[in-house]
């Protein structure tokens, strides 16, 4: 895996995302407010990266709404520990009912 950026951003940290979007386990259900934090060289990367652990984890359909960076280390859990897990190259993600 690539884990140097390819654009011209020059972030001297690890390039963290994090995606805001709904999970889907059914076609009935109503979906699952979803936070994914992960570390990937640009958003089309992660993007696919996310929707491959969704897939993984169950998910059969996922609504992404927004992507951003992260640039600074998150204070509070769960954020935290998903950062901590994303910059070990885990694909965190955070479930909220």
């Amino acid at each position: 895996m690539i884990t140097t950026p390819d654009n011209d951003n020059n972030f001297d940290g690890p390039m963290i995302f994090i995606i805001i979007g709904k999970g889907y386990e059914s076609e009935a259900s109503e979906g699952i407010d979803l936070h994914i934090l992960l570390k990937a060289p640009d958003d089309d990367t992660a993007v696919r990266e996310a929707l491959n652990a969704l897939a993984e984890e169950g998910f059969i359909e996922a609504d992404l709404d927004q992507i951003g960076m992260l640039t600074e280390i998150p204070a509070e859990e769960p954020h935290a520990s998903a950062y901590q897990g994303a910059v070990d190259g885990e694909v965190a993600i955070i479930r909220f009912s």
